[in-house]
This record gives structure tokens, sequence and C-alpha cells, in this order.
């Protein structure tokens, strides 16, 4: 299937208008990373799966997706709101109290189109895994993704699930990781080198493919559809996607500094006047 890019395009803008717009409401959140993995969400909902917004938990016949670094839920629930899983007025509800809307997504508010409680890193490789195995003993062919930031990969359980995939032949399963280079605490080649991560992935018996421009639509569009392309023949595939904190607004690139931290007024206001309004805003 074709990619009309300047319509996912202009999705991206909407998403990353949802994103600050959220995060300045109840002045808490993570836009730093959401804004910089908005491409990867908008081709992969709107372009690479076959999924189904109605939702059913056990997702049996369409690809599914984990998010493991489950701080950038903003990008994760405008995704979902935009592909019609539940209204785009309940952004507006992000982290308040009773939401289905939490800082870190759960599953117990019934969400559609969450399938994991993530928020605690180091997890959701794991899930993945275990729901690309349950995925081919139901003769399912579909594919499962998941989605991990690079600082998470600091956690050991990632790499035991790391050996586990290529053992077993799980080559239904497409991972990414969100390689920014950005923690909350700063450079992640400063907190704790990852070093030559490809050489890594390699090495544990990983497909790997690299997205340079990993906020360029057409690339991520790219990536994706090679992703798929090396699935199905003996290997887990993992795409490293070098993105940038904070991309699409100038103040927040470059810099670790807005991991976790709400704009205020003014800059909620210079952060929209960069971000064009594409779909309505909530």
């Amino acid at each position: 299937m074709s990619a009309d890019i300047n319509k996912l395009e202009q999705l991206a803008s909407q998403v990353r208008r949802d994103i600050v717009r959220m995060v300045h409401g109840c002045q808490s959140g993570h836009p730093g990373g959401s804004l910089g993995c908005t491409d990867y969400f908008v081709a992969l909902y709107f372009h690479a799966m076959k999924h189904n917004p109605s939702f059913n938990m056990d997702g049996i016949g369409e690809d599914i997706f984990f998010l493991s670094n489950g701080h950038i839920s903003p990008v994760f629930y405008s995704t979902l709101a935009r592909a019609g899983y539940f209204p785009v007025s309940e952004l507006a509800t992000f982290r308040r109290i009773d939401s289905r809307l939490q800082g870190h997504p759960t599953t117990h508010e019934g969400l559609p189109g969450v399938r994991i409680a993530s928020g605690s890193l180091g997890q959701g490789l794991s899930a993945a895994i275990g729901a690309a195995q349950a995925k081919k003993l139901n003769n399912d062919n579909s594919l499962v993704y998941v989605l991990m930031g690079d600082g998470e990969l600091q956690e050991g359980q990632i790499w035991e699930a790391a050996m586990y995939a290529p053992h077993n032949k799980v080559d239904n399963l497409i991972a990414a990781v969100d390689y920014n280079g950005a923690q909350i605490d700063g450079p992640t080649n400063q907190v704790l080198s990852l070093g030559n991560l490809r050489a890594k992935w390699e090495a544990f018996g990983w497909d790997v493919l690299e997205i340079e421009k990993g906020n360029d639509m057409a690339s991520v569009v790219a990536g994706l559809d090679e992703a798929k392309a090396r699935s199905g023949k003996g290997k887990p595939v993992v795409i490293l996607l070098h993105t940038q904190m904070g991309y699409g607004v100038d103040f927040m690139m470059g810099t670790h500094k807005w991991h976790g931290v709400a704009p205020n007024d003014e800059q909620l206001a210079s952060a929209l006047e960069q971000l064009k309004e594409t779909l309505g805003d909530y």
C-alpha cells in the first residue's frame, strides 16, 4: 500500500499540537520524547499496521502494538484518538482525576488501544515477544510491534528478552528503539553509554535496520515497509530510529530539559505557532 506522505505529515502536525496542549493543560507530562516519536506513531497507525479501532484485547487477526517507554503517553493517546479508538475530545482529560488517559498507560480503565500497563521501564519487549509467540501458536500471521526508549536499554530485562527472541525465531516481531540520545538525566552516552547499539543487537541475533531520519515522514514510512519485508525470515527485526527529542518545537529541541517538563502559557503559544492545525484542535 502506497503512502500519502503529505497526509501523514498533516496528521503528524496535528498530533504534535495535541501533545503540547495536553501536557500544558495539566502542567504535567513528557512532551520531548512524544514530539520526537510522532512521525513513527503516525506512520505506524496510519500506514504500516493492519489494525481495528473497534478494539478487541486479544488482537487476533490484526497487527498489535506495545508501548514500552510509557511516559510518552501523549503521542500514544493522540494517535489512538485520531485513528478512531476513542473520541478526540477525551484528550482534554489527560492526567486528570478519574481520566482513562493516565500519565502512564494502564489497562484497568479499559482504554481502547492499550494492551499493557507501561511506565515501569524495561518490560515491553518481553510482553511483545509473548504476544508474538501467541500469534504463532494461533496460526495468526499478523505482526507485533513494540517501541522502547534508548535510555530504557540500560535495563537488564531488555537484554534477557533480546536473547530469547532470536533463539526462538520470533520473526513476527518488529521492535523499535527511539534513538534520540537523551534521557531525563542528560545525554545517554554520559549517563550510561550504550556503545555500538547496532553491533549489540546484531550480536544477539537480530536483523537490524536503521532509520537515520526518524523525523522525516518519507524515511520512516520506507523504513517500516522495509522492516515488514524483512519479517518472517527467521529473525526478529529491530529498528534503530534516530529521532530528535522535542522535534517540531524549536526551543524543545537539542536538549533533554523537555523530557518531562510542561510548557507555560507563553511557551505553549510559541509552540502552537510552529505547529500547523490541520485536523482541528480538540
